[in-house]
């Protein structure tokens, strides 16, 4: 599962988490519902934010919630999810996005997508997925033709990029297809008031997750020669992070226009998670960090690997995992086809390891005991 917005478990009060997967666990039955089983690999953090979104700017009576199933992700446990056209508009986004995110490996080549069968398959299922987002979003009022539009111009100013070119000409497409998913949640909450600055914030909010992906593929493509922004335009890691600075101060400057009935949640997740998330990932990107791949720390054990597999035998250990509850439930287990070490879902949102919040004292708003108490 991937997205940038993955909230510490100590950073949200009971009500809030509740909340964060009840979105979660919507986009996830969302996706399966309009688009089949498979489309549920798209689930991301980040796409549920388009659910939360519509859910905040709604009255009380009006949010929808169902009763869902027992579920592998929720120890077997059945629980109470968001439904209706918020859990719809945020599976839209994430199907067309994952559909470009995978895409963009075809072309790239990376790891298995460089096996031509493998790459025709998923040629095949991203076109099918493009497709069947498209029937849903205009059942929705949303016109997808945006997204894909960005999609499609990606690699031409991908192409036009060089060093002094500027790298927001770059995160341009991702800024204009997330301001106009973040804009529709207010079309269809009943709040067009709103399609202004949640653009805005959405716009800002695209650049950076885009800014943020390419830092934390920055080592990994400059080892293997692999197309970056960063390095393409020649900027540094302190710019792309004043950059990323800048944008998190304009999506909170921007949801301050926005009308919201009840906004603990956006403000939790587009506020505080999100300068989170630049705090972790840039950290993590710090040549002077000792924990770099290339410079390990002496006193860490080695990295070690599993066994690795060729397509057939990775998938079918890679159902085993899932069936069992390894992916999500496991401190860590071995990826089904390179053997890289993995750690489960269920382990990735208490980051007190690395945010430093200590369980609760020193959270940001203490936000896990009172709620966030900010002006911000």
């Amino acid at each position: 599962m991937f997205g940038i917005i993955r909230p510490c478990r100590h950073r949200l009060d009971e009500s809030l988490a509740a909340a964060w997967w009840a979105h979660l666990c919507g986009l996830c039955l969302a996706l399966r519902d309009d688009h089949g089983q498979v489309a549920r690999t798209a689930t991301n953090y980040d796409g549920l934010v388009i659910s939360v979104l519509v859910e905040a700017q709604q009255e009380s009576s009006a949010k929808a919630r169902r009763k869902a199933g027992p579920c592998p992700l929720r120890g077997m446990r059945g629980t109470e999810i968001a439904n209706g056209e918020g859990a719809r508009l945020a599976a839209v986004v994430s199907l067309v996005l994952a559909s470009a995110k995978i895409s963009d490996h075809v072309a790239d080549r990376d790891g298995i997508f460089a096996a031509r069968p493998v790459a025709g398959v998923a040629r095949t299922l991203t076109a099918r997925w493009a497709q069947r987002a498209g029937r849903t979003g205009a059942d929705l009022g949303f016109d997808t033709a945006v997204l894909l539009d960005a999609v499609h111009r990606q690699p031409e100013l991908e192409a036009a990029a060089g060093l002094g070119s500027s790298v927001l000409a770059v995160t341009e497409p991702t800024e204009t297809a997330t301001g106009a998913a973040f804009a529709h949640t207010a079309v269809i909450a009943g709040r067009p008031h709103n399609m202004r600055p949640l653009r805005e914030a959405g716009r800002l909010f695209g650049r950076i997750v885009h800014l943020l992906d390419a830092v934390e593929d920055l080592e990994e493509d400059r080892a293997n020669g692999a197309w970056n922004p960063l390095l393409a335009t020649g900027i540094d890691l302190a710019e792309a992070r004043r950059l990323c600075d800048d944008a998190v101060l304009g999506v909170r400057l921007a949801l301050k226009e926005a009308d919201f009935t009840d906004q603990r949640l956006v403000h939790a997740l587009l506020a505080h998670e999100l300068e989170q998330a630049v705090r972790r990932i840039f950290a993590q990107a710090d040549p002077q960090a000792p924990e770099r791949p290339d410079s390990p720390n002496k006193h860490e054990a080695p990295e070690t690997k599993g066994k690795q597999r060729g397509l057939i035998m990775g998938c079918g250990v890679a159902a085993l995992a899932f069936f069992t509850c390894q992916t999500c439930c496991a401190s860590e287990y071995h990826d089904p086809w390179t053997g890289e070490r993995k750690e489960g879902w269920c382990h990735r949102n208490d980051c007190c390891g690395d945010c430093g919040c200590n369980g609760c004292e020193q959270c940001c708003c203490q936000s896990c005991c009172d709620g966030c108490s900010c002006d911000c």
